[in-house]
């Protein structure tokens, strides 16, 4: 059995490390170099606390304001925004109540997974040490601030994750450089981060050719061939892959490769962006976030990456990197000695879905395709799962959880 993995980011590539491991013959494609997208930029954090629909209404309800604000944590271009309005209602559609219930718990039941799924990927690829002890602080200048979060603790209350409210002052005990301005914090000791996102895709990706798989770079999909179920994947500019299953996982560009196949999903790109400092002039143990000034922080990569906001302007479009001098402000208001020497700027695609949960499921239309996309903020804290859960459709065994939340049909 060939399977043709399209897409080499952290999600792509754990997925055809998994198939490999499993017996299968497979070839990973990348139109660029592996986890050179967005799961070179991310923030490095395993978010487990972070599954909350984004379509909350505490949410939605603010982006008019926040999109009259130049300095908003959301933009749209707006020329964009015509584009975006399909997306937005769906988005909107998904803030029922008893929709948004049920997307917690779908959310809820991945983050769950995760450190069973991921620790033992560490200690597969001799990575143990990549994975830091400490966790996330989150914090607020005062107790307003934390009142306007609290539907998020609640949240996590409710499917019992941990975390500890602490002062301003036991806040600044685990991290020193914490300014003064800080009144409130709460510690998600499950958010811990990753010494490097990137070496961990690379290592992968040395383990899965270990195996014999076969990695194509700068390989661009044309389309698709199919007749019952897919047979090749057709690239721009070389011959024709034979395949007996194919899964789509190129994060926010997976919606134009479904389409090619007749399945529209309703994908977007919250464009993030992030600068990586390494020559920051403090130290820290924790990542950090301040909800209400929409940035974190997390010492990653041999540095302090700073990152945050969402920007919708679609795939094509320049980076606008005023974002990121943005973040580096705010960052600062929370780490006033945080120098912004020896840095570099980014932009990467999140592929984001209207109700936040993932697809990962086998294509309604044609058979032998797959898709993993829609992971949003979460690609690196889901990839260790999406690869076992993908793994177990993919060869007929039994999952376990009850994926139909995660059929790309549901829309």
């Amino acid at each position: 059995m060939t399977t043709v993995v399209v897409g080499a980011g952290i999600i792509g590539t754990t997925i055809a490390y998994e198939l490999q491991k499993r017996g299968r013959r497979v070839v990973l494609l990348d139109k660029g170099e592996v986890g050179r997208g967005a799961s070179y930029g991310n923030m490095a954090s395993i978010a487990v606390t972070e599954f909350m629909p984004a379509s909350r209404p505490s949410i939605w309800k603010q982006i008019p304001g926040w999109l009259l604000e130049p300095e908003g944590p959301v933009r749209v271009r707006p020329g964009y925004m015509p584009k975006l309005l399909p997306w937005f209602a769906r988005f909107v559609a998904a803030s029922r109540p008893s929709k948004l219930r049920r997307l917690e718990a779908e959310g809820a039941v991945l983050c769950k997974r995760v450190y069973d799924d991921l620790l033992p990927l560490l200690r597969e690829t001799g990575l143990e040490g990549e994975l830091t002890e400490e966790g996330c602080l989150s914090l607020y200048s005062n107790e307003a601030e934390f009142r306007a979060d609290r539907e998020h603790i609640e949240i996590l209350e409710r499917f019992g994750f941990s975390h500890r409210k602490l002062t301003g002052a036991e806040a600044r005990e685990l991290e020193p450089e914490l300014s003064d301005s800080i009144g409130i914090a709460v510690l998600f000791p499950q958010n811990r981060s990753l010494r490097d996102p990137f070496r961990l895709v690379q290592r992968l990706a040395e383990r899965f050719t270990a195996l014999g798989g076969e990695i194509r770079r700068g390989a661009a999909v044309a389309g698709f061939d199919r007749s019952e179920r897919v047979t090749a994947v057709r690239l721009i500019g070389g011959d024709p892959i034979a395949a007996n299953e194919v899964v789509i996982c190129a994060g926010a560009y997976s919606g134009r490769l479904s389409k090619l196949l007749g399945e529209p999903i309703p994908l977007e790109t919250e464009r993030g962006y992030h600068t990586q400092i390494m020559a920051p002039g403090i130290s820290m143990r924790h990542s950090i976030i301040w909800p209400a000034r929409a940035f974190m922080v997390t010492p990653t990569a041999g540095g302090i990456r700073v990152g945050g906001t969402v920007e919708m302007a679609g795939l094509d479009a320049a980076p606008d990197y005023r974002r990121s001098k943005i973040t580096v402000r705010r960052a600062q208001t929370a780490l006033p000695n945080l120098r912004c020497e020896n840095f570099s700027e980014w932009m990467g695609h999140r592929p984001a879905l209207p109700d936040t949960v993932p697809v990962m499921s086998a294509s309604a239309k044609v058979p032998g395709v797959f898709y993993a996309t829609g992971h949003g903020h979460l690609g690196v804290t889901y990839a260790a799962t999406t690869a076992r859960l993908l793994g177990d459709l993919i060869t007929g065994a039994m999952p376990p959880i009850d994926m139909r939340p995660y059929r790309v049909d549901r829309f």
